[in-house]
């Protein structure tokens, strides 16, 4: 079964668009004919055609991690309810509402249709599935538990959704304020204080240090606004092209593991990543070193990766996985002593479980913890600006009072 779009005129000769599904271009103009519409241009469609903008489909589409949850779960239950995996992919076709993911799983189900295995036919689309969830899909079809496997991922890709959830949400509050705070002041410099700043020239007095200051950086926000956002624009693209060489990331990753607040919360997002996908990776009958291979990909500090690195090195030598890793002085004791006591007892994955929902707890209490920390101080920054330039103004217009009486 394929999915094509079309465009042609309905029974009062209205233009309308869509898509429909059908198992040939023949029945899917059949299909359209019985509709009551008259054909004037039908398509099939494909990732490929899809990316470049193809007729009835949005272009840029992409598949978010709550589709991509949503769509595993469903296709674990109708495993589950013992419908074959061809089957399967038909309904999801159908009740699957972004078109991206909708054409994707119909050339998945025509793939694993011709004979491909699911975990292969995954692989051949990376920017939806990843290494995470293709290998984990490769190791249930092997044991012959994928729905359970898939429950699995359905529950991992969930927590990782309301894990980033909660990050962007402790975020935006302050972001807003800033955003708000810097507007207020940048129109107060640009559009008060020149208005104010004529009545003290015509007055012809020496003005407080203060005001001058004030009047200084209105006349430079005037002036030259457009340096200020070139400048700002060329040193932001600096930075990211710098970042993403390899001694530029390491240098960015060192700082941040050294930064007040911000470095215990990225170590612990860190660890619970690590934890959390080497647990589900473990459970669901993927060897461990290829589970470190993946876990390490996905570990997002280039130190704390290079641990994991390291740890997958001496797995292979024969040794103990907390050796680099306690090492490293980058994974909290705690982790490394709960790992230990999972390798030694033979319960390394409820360990790594018990660890990672541990510190999914401790991340919430420090975002909530940081956004209430950030708001006081924030205002109390505001404060200042405004106060500064209320004195700038106020103690000039006061001696020009003084003098007129």
């Amino acid at each position: 079964m394929a999915i094509y779009s079309y465009k042609g005129l309905d029974k009062s000769g209205k233009e309308v668009k869509g898509t429909l599904n059908a198992e040939g271009l023949t029945p899917a103009k059949a299909r359209a004919k019985a509709m009551g519409i008259m054909l004037i241009e039908i398509n099939e469609q494909t990732s490929t055609s899809m990316k470049k903008g193809a007729a009835g489909i949005s272009f840029g589409n992409s598949v978010s991690i709550a589709d991509l949850s949503l769509m595993t779960r469903q296709l674990a239950t109708l495993l589950r309810a013992k419908i074959q995996v061809v089957e399967a992919f038909g309904a999801l076709v159908d009740q699957t509402e972004n078109p991206r993911l909708k054409i994707t799983l119909s050339e998945i189900r025509q793939k694993v249709n011709e004979g491909s295995s699911l975990a292969k036919a995954l692989g051949d689309y990376p920017k939806i599935f990843d290494n995470v969830y293709v290998n984990m899909v490769d190791a249930g079809e092997t044991s012959g538990t994928l729905e359970i496997v898939l429950l699995r991922l359905a529950d991992f890709t969930e927590s990782q959704l309301a894990l980033r959830n909660k990050i962007k949400g402790a975020m935006t509050y302050p972001i807003i304020m800033m955003v708000a705070g810097g507007t207020m002041i940048g129109i107060i410099f640009m559009f008060v204080i020149p208005k104010i700043t004529k009545i003290f020239i015509t007055q012809k007095r020496e003005l407080p240090l203060q005001t001058k200051i004030c009047v200084w950086i209105s006349n430079f926000l005037i002036n030259y606004w457009w340096a200020l956002l070139i400048a700002g624009f060329g040193l932001f693209t600096v930075v990211s092209r710098y970042i993403k060489t390899e001694k530029g990331r390491a240098q960015w990753d060192s700082m941040v593991l050294k930064l007040p607040i911000v470095a215990e919360i990225v170590t612990m997002i860190n660890v619970s990543r690590f934890c959390s996908t080497l647990a589900t990776l473990l459970q669901s009958g993927v060897p461990i070193l290829a589970s470190m291979k993946i876990v390490s990909n996905l570990v997002a500090n280039v130190h704390m990766k290079r641990a994991v690195d390291e740890a997958r090195t001496s797995i292979s030598e024969g040794a103990s996985i907390t050796g680099p890793l306690i090492k490293s002085q980058l994974f909290p004791p705690m982790v490394t002593h709960m790992i230990k006591l999972g390798e030694k007892s033979g319960e390394l994955e409820p360990m790594l479980k018990i660890v990672s929902e541990n510190y999914e707890d401790q991340v919430n209490t420090k975002l909530s913890g940081l956004t209430s920390v950030l708001e006081p101080i924030m205002m109390v920054g505001m404060g200042i600006v405004v106060a500064f330039i209320l004195f700038s103004v106020v103690v000039p217009m006061m001696e020009l009072n003084q003098i007129k009486h």
